[in-house]
């Protein structure tokens, strides 16, 4: 017998949710800093054992949009209730409610399993922790309640093993050696992306689109050539610095990390361009991948 699905996670920003998607995967797939909103894209994981295959989404995190490429990461969210088999529904100690209350709605009403995960209790004590869980279980009756702590690895088995047993029976959905449904090119942007998200303060991160241009793959190494696009020419002097400095950390952090993720030597080239406006332009949107319709 071979059990496959959709197993679809959700909750505000920066609660964790890439973290999780990662231990659960094995691999760097998405983005994982401090800063909230990192993951602008749904991004799918593929985790394969003989007898079964876990297609693990992780979404945007839940917020009321104030611009057009906000508006567009919800999107992805809502797409994330149609074709779950298993929803999870990320929260962190001390978290009270989600940012959409109609999101909250679908998922105390959902007929598919809900596992709640309470993630960071190795920021808390134990009444705490007995608080939280009396309080999401009143919250969400639906749902299976388990706490967690992603960074730290705690109870990641626990749950991977719970969803395992709720998998529908199906053949896989994807070949088996397959880590992701994304081409090269999208991770070379979000490394790129990481790493402007980890250096640079305020308006900037969020200002940035990273579009790679050339991928050529040779026997022993990787050319890149790889865009960064800003909305307003001082942003553009900001990502470079002085004299290059700023854009040669970023070049040079990312390098690295695609080495490993590639495993072979990369020659990186970054280069910044001025996109005017491209949060709200919706044809912009659509070319980056946002507009999911």
């Amino acid at each position: 017998m071979h059990k496959a699905g959709f197993v679809n996670i959700i909750g505000n920003p920066n609660v964790g949710k890439s973290t999780l998607m990662n231990a659960f995967v094995g691999e760097k797939l998405s983005i994982i800093t401090s800063k909230a909103q990192t993951t602008r894209h749904r991004i799918l994981g593929i985790v394969n054992g003989d007898d079964f295959q876990v297609l693990l989404s992780d979404t945007p995190g839940i917020i009321k949009p104030a611009y057009e490429l906000q508006a567009s990461m919800m999107d992805f969210v809502k797409s994330a209730f149609e074709d779950a088999d298993i929803l999870i529904y990320m929260v962190e100690i001390g978290e009270k409610s989600l940012k959409d209350e109609h999101f909250f709605k679908k998922i105390t009403n959902a007929k598919i399993p809900i596992l709640l995960l309470l993630n960071k209790i190795d920021k808390s004590d134990q009444s705490q922790l007995e608080e939280q869980v009396q309080f999401w279980a009143a919250q969400v009756p639906n749902a299976e309640i388990f706490p967690i702590s992603a960074l730290e690895n705690f109870n990641i088995r626990e749950v991977f093993d719970r969803i395992i047993a709720l998998l529908p029976e199906s053949p896989p959905f994807y070949p088996k050696d397959q880590l992701t449904d994304k081409p090269e090119r999208f991770f070379i942007n979000e490394t790129v992306r990481e790493k402007i998200l980890m250096h640079y303060k305020k308006e900037i991160p969020y200002s940035v689109e990273v579009e790679t241009e050339e991928f050529f793959e040779d026997e022993d190494i990787i050319r890149i050539r790889t865009v960064i696009m800003v909305e307003r020419d001082s942003q553009k002097g900001i990502i470079i610095g002085h004299k290059g400095s700023a854009l040669k950390r970023v070049g040079m952090e990312s390098r690295k990390d695609l080495e490993k993720f590639f495993g072979k030597q990369i020659h990186l080239e970054l280069y910044v361009k001025v996109n005017k406006n491209w949060r709200s332009n919706e044809r912009q949107l659509r070319r980056f991948g946002y507009h999911n319709k």
